[in-house]
């Protein structure tokens, strides 16, 4: 039974009450109610697969921002090994909301990035809601520079609203800490590998996505701004959030289709958070996947590639790089 279920799950959820009312009234009983029961079990599968062989875009928005969602440090634990934390940006303090370190993954040595949410007030106050300061960007370009040094390849977890918009964050400069990394990660002589495991949201999800493969999450999104901002500036109402996810084209089979994305890893269809260690695995899979196809290229051979695939965004009949993975659970 879902703990928090989505306003568009309810109806599977009041199925499922109502089934176990039944079973619980025929505990002890001697009555035969075998077929209302299979009715109803056979009517609740058939609604679950009917919402979610169909989510809208902004169901999909929901889902990527389910508060029991697997987050950046969950998926350390559940696809790298030997992860040493690093702190601080060496220029102000250290930002928790972009956890950073040291890592392995498939027996690959590397360097994990991410964007970390909090579950309650506490832990959201200490991440900052996912939303990153300029000292956490300039933490993740400082250990992007430490693995370009020791040769190491980069993995970056995309999970944000967007960068932080306060007073202090405009005072130590938050776009031009968000534009020197766009720029230093276009030259960076080592492979990035990108996920956008939940939120993509604006230059907050850019500042660490230059990539040279970028993976989506099933039910994630990544988009230029959030559906209610889009909403709030085209239609002048942010109630019109659902309108607006759909004409930004924002989830992960969009952005396939569109080439903005590599490949989308597979997770439930009613979320990772039903099934955090399965998804794991597949992102674990699919980001040594393609660190195994970026690790032969010399760096010239990197950078080229790198070029041309931002060089190719809107070019009629782009290919993406990669067929969507398979999930291996």
């Amino acid at each position: 039974m879902r703990v928090t279920p989505l306003d568009f799950e309810k109806p599977v959820v009041e199925l499922e009450h109502k089934l176990d009312d039944i079973k619980k009234h025929l505990q002890g009983q001697d009555i035969n109610l075998d077929p209302e029961v299979r009715e109803i079990a056979l009517k609740i599968e058939a609604t679950r697969r009917d919402i979610y062989e169909n989510l809208t875009a902004w169901q999909r928005v929901q889902i990527a921002r389910h508060i029991q969602r697997p987050f950046f440090l969950d998926y350390v634990n559940l696809a790298f090994t030997d992860f040493v934390e690093l702190h601080g940006d060496r220029l102000f303090g250290d930002d928790a909301s972009m956890p950073a370190g040291l890592a392995t993954i498939g027996g690959i040595p590397c360097v994990v990035i991410g964007q970390q949410k909090g579950r309650d007030v506490k832990e959201n106050l200490l991440r900052n809601f996912g939303s990153p300061h300029p000292e956490g960007y300039r933490k993740a370009l400082r250990l992007m520079r430490l693995a370009e040094k020791f040769s190491l390849p980069i993995v970056t977890l995309i999970d944000t609203p967007g960068a932080y918009p306060g007073v202090g964050a405009e005072e130590r400069h938050i776009a031009e800490s968000i534009a020197v990394n766009l720029r230093e990660m276009m030259i960076l002589r080592t492979p990035i590998v990108t996920v956008v495991i939940g939120e993509g949201g604006s230059g907050g999800a850019l500042g660490i996505g230059v990539s040279d493969r970028v993976l989506m999450l099933e039910n994630a999104y990544y988009s230029v701004i959030s559906p209610e901002g889009c909403a709030t500036i085209l239609f002048k109402d942010a109630a019109a959030a659902p309108r607006a996810a759909a004409a930004l084209r924002m989830t992960a089979p969009d952005l396939l289709r569109l080439g903005v994305m590599d490949a989308i890893v597979p997770e439930p269809a009613e979320g990772a958070h039903t099934a955090a260690e399965a998804v794991g695995a597949n992102l674990r899979r699919a980001i040594v996947d393609s660190l195994n196809e970026l690790l032969p290229l010399s760096p010239d051979e990197l950078m080229a590639a790198r070029y041309d695939r931002f060089r190719a965004f809107g070019a009629p009949g782009r290919q993406p790089v990669l067929s969507p993975i398979e999930d291996s659970a």
